[in-house]
């Protein structure tokens, strides 16, 4: 995927949480439980996983922005993700595990975990003006497995992020059907 502007990552992750969102209304409740085995995590806990990391990537965002708008960084209107995306591109297929900070530990629904999702919308959505004046890719801050990323590349991996999970859950569901 190539972006050339803030509105096109917003828009990709947009469709991308659409596909989420639909793939898991309509799930049962024994769907949503199910751990086959060889998993880790239930449907439920996968939801609820992703929705603390979205939390974790709005925070981190709007502390990078604000950073950028202290320092006065503003944004070139140009957009180079292309070594962040082979960096991505290298853990596509690569199992990995979640930080604690980020384990289903809540026992939430997943319409609970939408919900949460829902508001981590809102937040990014409230973050734009402030990607399109200021730089997003002037700080960074550690990802676990892909290094420094900057606030464009935490953007970003919000979609990637639920990608790699949808993938995760079809799989498991097809396990159980």
């Amino acid at each position: 995927m190539e972006y050339r502007s803030i509105a096109d990552i917003y828009a990709v992750n947009e469709s991308i949480h659409s596909k989420f969102r639909s793939t898991l209304e309509s799930l049962t409740d024994d769907q949503a439980a199910a751990q086959p085995a060889g998993e880790n995590w239930s449907v439920s806990q996968i939801v609820e996983h992703v929705s603390l990391v979205e939390s974790g990537i709005c925070r981190i965002c709007s502390r990078l922005l604000a950073k950028a708008e202290t320092n006065g960084q503003v944004n070139s209107g140009t957009i180079d993700l292309s070594e962040f995306m082979l960096k991505a591109d290298k853990i596509t297929d690569v199992k990995l595990e979640a930080p604690d900070t980020v384990h289903p530990v809540n026992g939430r629904s997943i319409a609970e975990s939408i919900r949460v999702m829902e508001e981590n919308g809102v937040a990014l959505e409230e973050l734009r003006p402030r990607f399109e004046q200021f730089d997003g890719g002037a700080n960074t801050f550690p990802h676990p497995y892909l290094g420094e990323l900057s606030a464009l590349e935490w953007l970003v991996l919000a979609g990637g992020h639920k990608v790699r999970h949808l993938r995760q859950i079809k799989r498991l569901l097809e396990n159980v059907r």
